[in-house]
Parts: C-alpha cells; sequence; structure tokens
C-alpha cells in the first residue's frame, strides 16, 4: 500500500524539505521561461487545461500556501478555474507568486512542528507541508515541459522526496479515516485516477503513475 506514517515521513523530510521546495520552484521557473510564443494554448496532461491555465493553477496554489503561512492575501482569482488569459507575463506571475511564497517558508522556523496549509487538511507537519507545496511546483512543471517539447525536470531523488509527502498517512477530512494524503484531493478532482505501475519504472515513472500520469506523455 506504500502508506508511510507520519512519523516516518517527518523524519525522512526534515533535513531536505527546504532543497525540495528550492529545486522545486525553480523547476517551475524555469519551464515557464522556455515556452514558445506559440505554445500557450497548447493541450497538456492536465486534461482539461492548456499550457496557461496550467501555469495560472500553479500560481495560485503558490499563493495559497504563502497566504496560509501569513504572507500574501492569496490569489485573487480561482486556482481551480483558471481562464487561460493573464494580464502581463506569464513568468512575471509565476516569478511573483514563488517569490512570495518563499518568503512566507523563509519564516518557518526549523524546530517548527507543524504550519496551516490551504489544503483540506488543515495544519500538516512542516516538512510534509513544504513538500506538498513542491510537490503541486514540480509536477506542474512537468505538465508544461511535457506540453511544450521541454526536458523533464523532475528527477528520481525529488521524485523520491514528493511521494514521501504524497503517500503520509493523515486522518482524511471530513471522515477522520486515515489515508495516503492524496487520496482525498484525488476524490475531490484534483489528481486522476492511479495508473499501473510497470516494470523497470523509475521512481519518476512512478510518481507520475500515483498522480494520474502517463509517464510516457
Amino acid at each position: 500500500m506504500n502508506l508511510t506514517t507520519a512519523a516516518d515521513a517527518t523524519a525522512t523530510l526534515r533535513p531536505v524539505w527546504r532543497d525540495v521546495l528550492s529545486t522545486s520552484y525553480s523547476a517551475l521557473e524555469g519551464v515557464v521561461a522556455g515556452v514558445g510564443d506559440q505554445q500557450w494554448q497548447l493541450p497538456t496532461p492536465c486534461s482539461e487545461w492548456n499550457v496557461t491555465q496550467v501555469i495560472q493553477h500553479a500560481a495560485g496554489d503558490q499563493l495559497a500556501f504563502a497566504q496560509a503561512l501569513g504572507v500574501g492575501a492569496g490569489p485573487d482569482y480561482n486556482p481551480f478555474d483558471p481562464t487561460g488569459a493573464i494580464d502581463g507575463s506569464a513568468a512575471a506571475l509565476v516569478c511573483e507568486a514563488i517569490e512570495q511564497t518563499a518568503a512566507a517558508w523563509a519564516t518557518v522556523a526549523d524546530d517548527t512542528d507543524s504550519v496551516p496549509t490551504p489544503l483540506p487538511h488543515g495544519a500538516l507537519a512542516t516538512p510534509v507541508a513544504a513538500v506538498m507545496a513542491a510537490l503541486d511546483a514540480a509536477v506542474h512543471a512537468w505538465d508544461i515541459a511535457i506540453a511544450t517539447g521541454q526536458p523533464s525536470p523532475l528527477t528520481d531523488e525529488l521524485a523520491g522526496y514528493l511521494l514521501t509527502a504524497a503517500r503520509t498517512a493523515h486522518p482524511a477530512p471530513g471522515s477522520g479515516i486515515e489515508a495516503k494524503i492524496v487520496e482525498p484531493l484525488r476524490q475531490w478532482g484534483a489528481y486522476a485516477a492511479v495508473l499501473e505501475d510497470e516494470s523497470g519504472d523509475t521512481t519518476v515513472a512512478e510518481l507520475l503513475r500515483y498522480l494520474g500520469r502517463d509517464p510516457r506523455a
């Protein structure tokens, strides 16, 4: 079942969560900067959204994490209903969102046990919360990269940490039944159904399949 206890996930992620965040934010900024002039309307692995909409969603999610940590007012649009039209440049939108959420995470001391999140789970252990924010940025960076013909920004090392957070056991919102953190989000449409693992899958492929994405896309 690959469910990771909260204690084990916290112990694994505590030494690395700041680096995981930084790497994931750099990945998102990098792929957005690499989108070509004619690529903004291309379809993405997020089947209902084009490149611009995924960018809006990813930026909005990071602004929501920043707001939960007490920095900024959050997105002024619904990240789950992106319009596909950006006032200004996409690179500036993402840069501002990442600067804000990075500043918010910088206010969190290393010994802080837990922090609030915009997720329906509420507060989570600090390393887990941070890596869930990183997961959102990194996986949407992959979506954009695949849609626009750029190299995948994911590595097996990064994917391993993201999987650890995604599979952390936590009481599900509403029921209180212990489940992997991603599962309630999947039920609400944030992720597609798990795809079956295949022989020879890398850790990156395992992560993508767990989040409902075909690594061969």
